[in-house]
């Protein structure tokens, strides 16, 4: 999972930033993204693709990962995504990740093929989650951050189970739109 930070670092680069979102399939919430800069590539914690991870996994990576690097994260409301569409929402909670991490990255990996438009260089990697350590934690802590602002909404909203289903289209959360109509948190833009 070392492959691209290695290969970039021989090059010279030392500020290698991975970037991922999470968020970006749910019916209603934020997207969130993540940039991580790794201090170091030892882990206790097993380090993956968010997907691919429990709950409790994730949560526990996400202290290790946090403790061990560089990070920000970017996030884009249910508003704007349905304002400028989801694709566009997605790269500008990246840019926004990017943005706001520090020190600032020499050169980003990127999961997915999407071109970010800005003026640090970039190396897209489709499937970067699963191939890239920086990518696979940047996951990770944008897949825990909505997750527990999807928690929040829960306490606010709990007629919508938020906690259960994270605003992903479920049975369940197909069945209480249906029921009860859109949260105040909706993707109005996304088809039911």
């Amino acid at each position: 999972m070392l492959y691209y930070e290695r290969t970039f670092a021989k090059k010279g680069y030392s500020l290698i930033a991975g970037v991922d979102e999470a968020g970006r399939g749910p019916l209603a919430g934020p997207v969130v993204s993540a940039a991580v800069i790794l201090k170091s590539s030892r882990f206790e914690n097993r380090i993956n693709d968010s997907k691919v991870l429990t709950a409790r996994q994730r949560e526990n990576a996400y202290r290790e990962i946090t403790d061990k690097s560089f990070f920000a994260v970017g996030i884009v409301n249910h508003r704007i995504i349905d304002k400028i569409n989801i694709l566009q929402a997605s790269l500008l909670s990246m840019r926004k990740a990017i943005e706001r991490i520090s020190p600032a990255p020499e050169l980003v990996l990127v999961d997915g093929n999407a071109p970010l438009s800005i003026s640090i260089p970039c190396k897209n990697i489709i499937g970067g989650d699963g191939k890239s350590l920086s990518i696979a934690c940047a996951s990770i802590v944008a897949k825990v951050t909505r997750d527990r602002i999807m928690a929040g909404f829960h306490k606010i909203w709990p007629e919508y189970n938020f906690i259960s289903h994270k605003g992903y289209g479920t049975k369940e959360h197909r069945d209480i739109l249906k029921a009860i109509g859109p949260s105040p948190i909706q993707r109005l833009s996304f088809r039911l």
